[in-house]
């Protein structure tokens, strides 16, 4: 009877333990086999993941034609964004970098991180419901595929299925993510875990069983590279990091090939179609990255003011008590952290908590582990390296050595205006070092010494930690309603400006483009075309001789006001202002004014 417990307990440990591309269920007689995909541990965690998405972004869902999470500024942006692409691409592919806003500037479209990558998405539907209704659910699906990315990589990399929920639900739903949720750019990073994930398959590694030649799968690793070459297209922004972090595994893989060919005098396998696979994603990873960073260097050609400086770097930085403070938009610690928020100079960019529950966990993982000691450490130092870098200039009171180094230093890293952003590397490496340690408490259960009882109560203590970090992801985020774009919008001729022109009302007006994008010449980004002052101050009198003269100069054949939205403007009360000997007309359409030039 013990040798049979043993056996079955060691059976029960190695499928709970196997890495990805052993799990799969035996087939069964009869109908039965055909549906065993609905019960495939990939299939149940997709379906997890993107209910716990739906339920952690509520009520992202519930109006999800009117309503956007976050804010009325940056959602609004990342809508038409998305909507654009999709547009261009199905329109007119070569026209994708100039878009319809900014008129009559070029590259107009990566004035901030594009969001290319959802492009496919943003072929579906048109018009401004359809924009917002795309954001909506982009919002819910990139924190379910960040979920299953973080719960990927843990299970590949050595834990079971309890580390692997909790690193994907302490990843995804980190508490600082919460001050991002109008940055749709920002919280779109589950292309690096599962991109780390499908590398690490493809090249039979783990941390817990190291290189294991026989489990190799080249498709694998040829999808990694096209998953991190999709990560790229969503932003540099968080996307810059990991094009240095692949190099660099790149270079330390290949050190320690050459080195064990050295030491052993014979070569270890390694195989001709995963190399291929290697060159080929890799190639691809590099051009993708390559030609995207030509654009962003045209755009800077272009507009010399667009390059940043280090001083966004300064301001940005954060102390290091903002790594243990959450945002206000967290149910569970939004309220407890207000005073440490108030220590914060920018609260949204460096309330950086990764989650009290992930912390402890994390650190339990440098001690009790399934994990080797020297994994352990070397994840304890990528922490420790990853909060460094984090807090930019504060670190030694210059980051010098530290972020800024690295500004100095590496192509592109001085476009990386938010040192906290690190937070994305920070608290993966803590969910990987918490899922060591909820493996190791789970597999304790399973050992031929243990009592019978523990193991019927051992599955409610792991109910514990994977309820805390769920209840640390619970939102109290805002989700203001859209504006509605005007009837006149459609009923004006483009080139079009739109009054009042200026902040983040231009935003709004971008996403009004949407409904067939109309050029106009408002729009808002990271920095401002020289011609956005000229236009505000020529037509701040407007309608006169001078302003119409110069909006007919530069190709502007309507102007739209909305009288609403003017108070405390140069345009408050236009609608008195005379348009005698203009030689141009006005129409009042439900109380928004279309002058047509």
């Amino acid at each position: 009877m013990y040798s049979v417990n043993t056996r079955s307990t060691v059976a029960r440990q190695d499928a709970e333990n196997a890495s990805p591309e052993q799990t799969s269920d035996d087939p069964t007689p009869g109908g039965r086999g055909r549906w065993r995909w609905a019960r495939h541990e990939w299939t149940l965690a997709a379906l997890a993941s993107l209910l716990l998405a739906v339920v952690l972004t509520w009520p992202t869902l519930r109006h999800p034609a009117s309503t956007i999470p976050g804010d009325l500024g940056d959602p609004t942006l990342q809508a038409w964004q998305v909507a654009w692409s999709g547009h261009a691409l199905l329109s007119n592919p070569l026209d994708l970098w100039h878009s319809n806003t900014f008129y009559p500037e070029k590259y107009t479209y990566a004035y901030s991180d594009t969001l290319l990558g959802y492009a496919p998405i943003g072929m579906l539907g048109s018009g401004v419901e359809a924009a917002i209704i795309r954001y909506n659910v982009l919002y819910v699906l990139l924190h379910a595929l960040a979920s299953l990315g973080a719960y990927a990589l843990a299970r590949q990399l050595g834990a079971n299925r309890w580390g692997g929920a909790v690193a994907g639900v302490a990843w995804a739903y980190a508490p600082w993510r919460l001050a991002h949720s109008g940055h749709l750019n920002i919280l779109s990073s589950a292309g690096i875990a599962l991109s780390l994930a499908m590398l690490a398959r493809g090249h039979g590694w783990s941390l817990r069983h190291g290189y294991r030649p026989e489990r190799r799968r080249p498709g694998w690793a040829l999808a990694g590279w096209l998953v991190a070459a999709w990560q790229i297209t969503l932003g540099f922004g968080i996307g810059l990091p990991l094009v240095y972090f692949l190099l660099a595994a790149v270079l330390v893989a290949a050190g320690c090939y050459g080195w064990s060919w050295w030491r052993k005098r014979e070569r270890p396998p390694f195989g001709r179609r995963l190399l291929l696979a290697d060159l080929a994603g890799g190639a691809v990873f590099g051009a993708v990255t390559l030609l995207l960073g030509l654009v962003y260097l045209r755009v800077v050609d272009l507009n010399p003011q667009a390059e940043r400086t280090l001083d966004w770097t300064k301001m940005f930085s954060p102390p290091l008590i903002g790594f243990v403070t959450a945002p206000a938009d967290s149910w569970l610690w939004g309220e407890p952290h207000a005073a440490a928020r108030e220590q914060l100079s920018w609260p949204p960019e460096m309330a950086l908590l990764p989650g009290m529950t992930l912390i402890g966990l994390a650190a339990a993982g440098l001690f009790f582990s399934v994990f080797r000691l020297r994994h352990q450490v070397a994840l304890g130092l990528g922490v420790l390296g990853t909060v460094l870098l984090g807090l930019g200039a504060t670190l030694g009171g210059d980051g010098d050595p530290g972020y800024l180094t690295l500004s100095l230093h590496l192509p592109g890293w001085d476009a990386l205006r938010t040192p906290g952003r690190m937070m994305h590397w920070t608290s993966l490496l803590l969910a990987v070092l918490a899922a060591g340690a909820v493996t190791a408490l789970a597999e304790s259960s399973g050992q031929p010494s243990t009592r019978r009882w523990t193991r019927f109560v051992m599955p409610l203590v792991l109910l514990v930690p994977l309820t805390m970090v769920t209840l640390e992801g619970v939102n109290r985020t805002p989700h203001p309603t859209v504006p509605q774009a005007p009837a006149a919008m459609r009923a004006a001729q483009e080139p079009l400006l739109v009054l009042p022109a200026g902040g983040v009302g231009d935003l709004t007006y971008m996403l009004w483009s949407t409904d067939g994008f109309p050029r106009v010449t408002n729009g808002l980004a990271g920095f401002e075309p020289v011609s956005q002052a000229q236009t505000r101050t020529a037509v701040a009198s407007f309608p006169d001789q001078g302003s119409v003269a110069y909006l007919r100069g530069i190709g502007v054949r309507s102007v739209m006001v909305v009288p609403s939205r003017a108070g405390g403007t140069p345009w408050e009360g236009i609608e008195a202002r005379s348009i005698d000997g203009l030689g141009i007309t006005r129409e009042d359409l439900d109380g928004t004014l279309l002058y047509r030039l």
